[in-house]
């Protein structure tokens, strides 16, 4: 019997997941809240009928119960968590490959999952492997004489290495979002600030545990992405750049490679570190014994130090800006389509050497939202919404292109993915332009107001790219 993939997310990565399943020849069924009733995802597979239904109502993306009675009802065999939602959650993983009527989950074995979500941890086995992760704690610290030396000896090596304005970040161990932490920049400060820190930490989180690590200010924040299977196979799809990010640390503007020195002079052999992240990253997968896809996060000084920030275990929004520069036997791979037949048990079929990198490639994101104004979102409905066709781009959207759609306030209001290659760094900048140029969103809110996209910040943040 072939494999029927519950597609348990929303929107744009919905519909890519409902394709990629097409191609494999695989059923899939997708499920969908009231304030998604009208995204293009649930129309798609009203209309991929063939006397079967295919869209089921939710109460909530987020309630397992649900999702799971879905895949039951429907006798799928699999399930997809897209990003986001259940996508790195060990638990759910966990459930869904152990319970009386075993699912598939697309992604990594749930024991990774919980290995490599825990930031504490990673860092920890990085260090042990010699992998270089921000100065710092590897674990939380309890005691405030600890923290005071610990303190004291990151901000003595910033002052040798004559680093401008050194300081130290204090943060709540299990806090997470940019919550709980604290900037400390003179010693006299830390034990104020590690009292505060402890307190909420224990408030909000019912565990005092602080870390301290060095705050880094001037850098590029680089990821790499592999793609690995259940018999030991890893290999990599190149690196990328996503340091253009809204104020709460929301990628707006992808670009790959890593680096380019077309347009920056950078302070170091830019080949070289990237070659450098992604054996480092190829290294922590294969002790975690990694099977699925994954983004190893990096941040990279202008002195060229890299850092690992993170892993994260699932597919990411911008994995096709990687794909992008990436040829597999000579035709841009399918990272989506990878994942579902790697997690179904596939080999590989290819090795590194399979694999060519050629040109660059931009992603950008196209959102409602005012940058002006703290990147607030924008919520109306939009009436008109196209794009130029090119065959150097490509557009993923859940917004209709032939009627009107109301912007739903439960969720972020973003509108497009907006993919374009190119043979060079300066060839894809200038068709990004040419892309935004010929894209027409129209709409009104409740006042009236017309639309606010951030289409002015991309188009103004292109030159921005790849830069320090």
């Amino acid at each position: 019997m072939k494999d029927r993939v519950l597609i348990a997310n929303r929107g744009e990565i919905a519909i890519r997941i409902m394709r990629a399943c097409k191609e494999l020849g695989l059923d899939y069924v997708i499920v969908y809240t009231d304030a998604d009733q009208d995204s293009q995802h649930v129309h798609l597979a009203m209309e991929d009928q063939d006397g079967r239904k295919r869209a089921w109502r939710v109460a909530s993306y987020t309630d397992p119960n649900d999702i799971l009675a879905v895949a039951d009802h429907t006798g799928c065999t699999a399930i997809h968590p897209g990003y986001g939602f259940f996508s790195e959650d060990y638990r759910f993983a966990r459930r869904v490959t152990i319970r009386d009527r075993p699912l598939t989950f697309i992604g990594p074995n749930w024991e990774v999952i919980k290995s490599l979500g825990d930031k504490i941890n990673t860092k920890r086995v990085a260090n042990r492997l010699g992998i270089p992760t921000i100065p710092g704690t590897d674990g939380p610290i309890y005691n405030e004489m600890e923290a005071e030396e610990v303190a004291t000896q990151l901000l003595d090596n910033q002052q040798q290495q004559k680093i401008k304005n050194p300081s130290i970040l204090v943060k709540a161990a299990a806090g997470g979002g940019g919550m709980g932490i604290e900037e400390v920049f003179r010693i006299e400060q830390l034990r104020r600030v590690y009292r505060q820190v402890q307190n909420y930490a224990k408030r909000q989180f019912g565990d005092g545990g602080v870390l301290i690590e060095q705050c880094l200010r001037d850098y590029n924040h680089l990821e790499v992405q592999l793609v690995c299977s259940r018999h030991g196979e890893r290999l990599h799809f190149g690196t990328r750049n996503c340091t253009i990010q809204s104020t709460g640390r929301q990628k707006r503007l992808e670009a790959a490679p890593g680096f380019d020195v077309s347009c920056f002079t950078y302070d170091f052999d830019a080949p070289k570190v990237l070659r450098q992240i992604v054996d480092y990253s190829l290294k922590l997968a294969d002790h975690v014994n990694y099977d699925n896809v994954g983004t190893w996060e990096w941040i990279v000084a202008r002195n060229g130090t890299p850092y690992l920030l993170e892993v994260n275990t699932r597919i990411q929004v911008e994995n096709d800006v990687s794909a992008r520069i990436s040829y597999l036997h000579n035709k841009q791979p399918n990272l989506l389509r990878e994942q579902i037949r790697l997690a179904l048990g596939d080999t590989m079929g290819y090795d590194q050497k399979s694999i060519d990198f050629r040109g660059s490639s931009i992603e950008l994101r196209l959102v409602a939202e005012d940058t002006n104004r703290g990147f607030a979102p924008w919520i109306g409905t939009i009436s008109q919404f196209s794009f130029p066709q090119e065959d150097w781009a490509a557009v993923y959207t859940h917004v209709p292109f032939d009627r009107a759609y109301t912007i739903p306030s439960e969720y972020d209001p973003n509108l497009a993915l907006v993919l374009v290659w190119g043979d060079d760094m300066t060839m894809a900048k200038n068709r990004a332009r040419q892309f935004l140029d010929g894209t027409v969103i129209e709409g009104h809110n409740n006042h009236g107001e017309a639309i606010m996209t951030n289409i002015p910040y991309l188009r103004g943040n292109l030159e921005r790219l790849l830069t320090f």
